[in-house]
């Protein structure tokens, strides 16, 4: 489906040096927060324990939050809804062994007066536990950036790699500053998230830079730019279509699944914006700057081309008997 529909390509490489000082500034922006403010990491990977609660009716959230924060083994700790108006959870940093063995007595005591209620769970994560899944949870990122760098040298070539790879950095980067902003709890489903994004956005730029490559072969101008233009505003309508599917759907989710999944729908959402941004403004310039050799392409493609041409003739030799 073309929802778009143009005589001449769009000049997207006409205002990539703006866009690449945004794009700076963004990061610079994004480092800034998770240097001074920091993301705010829950009980998977700080440690701590999660209470959940169900009532009978509708949970007196707000009389729950009074009783906890005045008790002093739950200082600090967090009251929100969970998936009904019903159930709710307490989330505290404090993990020994003596918080999990007597939670469902001292919570029972200490919530009483808030009504009929049924504790259905008592989750423990120590802090070597969660810094463990911490360090795990880096290790999948670093790997996935670096199978991907691998993969994309192969397919195409290093220049495509490492445009692709700044842009996979630049997305999470900003993703994870919009996280310490607005203090996100982080954790395994965020991470979840975090990588759902490596993968859309890769998805994103191999198209366009799918698109470049034929581009190269069949669009006669010599200038990579003239390239890039015309191949990114043949895919602008294949990349508006999918980005707003994805990015409605997610905001659906965002809006209306609650409290369980909020933080990983925002991840998305921002992830979606950032990643179909990165492939168009990040990636293709990037790939321009690096200096990638349209006559150096097509050489080796017309190289290859005959070598190829030259192995079925002597295949044909061969099979004929004729070598």
């Amino acid at each position: 489906m073309e929802v778009f529909k143009y005589k001449e390509s769009i000049n997207f490489m006409e205002n990539a040096k703006k866009f690449g000082v945004f794009s700076v500034i963004l990061i610079t922006l994004s480092l800034g927060l998770l240097f001074t403010k920091g993301l705010n990491y829950g009980i998977d990977f700080a440690g701590g324990t999660i209470i959940q609660i169900k009532y009978e009716g509708t949970a007196p959230i707000d009389k729950v939050r009074a009783i906890v924060s005045a008790h002093k083994n739950y200082a600090g700790a967090t009251v929100t809804s969970f998936g009904s108006d019903s159930e709710i959870v307490i989330r505290t940093k404090q993990a020994s062994k003596s918080v999990k063995g007597g939670a469902k007595v001292e919570v029972k005591k200490m919530l009483a007066s808030t009504g009929t209620f049924k504790i259905r769970r008592v989750d423990l994560v120590g802090p070597s536990v969660g810094e463990e899944l911490k360090t795990k949870g880096l290790m999948a990122m670093l790997l996935s950036i670096i199978g991907i760098l691998g993969y994309l040298s192969f397919r195409f070539e290093w220049r495509f790699a490492m445009a692709s790879v700044v842009a996979l950095v630049h997305d999470v980067t900003i993703a994870m500053g919009m996280l310490a902003l607005f203090q996100v709890e982080v954790n395994l489903p965020i991470l979840a998230a975090i990588l759902t994004i490596l993968g859309y956005s890769l998805n994103d730029t191999v198209i366009v830079f799918d698109r470049i490559r034929e581009g190269v072969r069949s669009i006669k101008s010599p200038k990579m730019e003239d390239i890039i233009n015309e191949s990114v505003t043949k895919t602008l309508s294949r990349t508006t279509l999918t980005s707003l599917t994805t990015f409605f759907v997610v905001l659906t989710l965002y809006l209306l699944g609650g409290e369980i999944i909020s933080g990983f729908s925002f991840t998305l959402l921002v992830g979606v914006v950032v990643g179909t941004y990165s492939s168009i403004f990040v990636a293709s310039p990037i790939l321009m700057w690096l200096n990638f050799s349209v006559s150096d392409f097509r050489e080796k493609e017309a190289a290859s081309l005959k070598r190829q041409k030259e192995r079925e003739k002597q295949r044909a030799m061969y099979e004929q008997g004729t070598m």
